[in-house]
C-alpha cells in the first residue's frame, strides 16, 4: 500500500477560534441561591417548631446579600 498524502489546509498553524459564550452573573447565583435555600431547609432541625429554621435561612440570605453587594 502506498502512503497516503497529507492533508493541508490553508490555515495549517492557525487555531480554531474560541466561540465567547458569557453567562450573566444571575445564571449562576439564582440556582445557587434556591440550592443553598432548599439545602438549608432540608438540613435545618429535626424539631417541630419552624423558627430555627427560618432564623437560619435568614441569616444566611442577609450574609448572601452582603456577599453580593460587596462583589458588585
Amino acid at each position: 500500500m502506498s502512503p497516503r498524502p497529507a492533508l493541508t489546509s490553508a490555515h495549517s498553524n492557525a487555531p480554531a477560534p474560541r466561540p465567547t459564550t458569557r453567562l450573566p452573573w444571575w445564571a449562576v447565583a439564582l440556582p445557587a441561591l434556591a440550592f443553598a435555600a432548599l439545602l438549608t431547609l432540608v438540613t435545618g432541625s429535626g424539631h417541630g417548631g419552624s423558627a430555627p429554621a427560618a432564623e437560619s435561612l435568614a441569616q444566611f440570605t442577609g450574609r448572601l446579600h452582603e456577599l453580593l453587594l460587596r462583589i458588585m
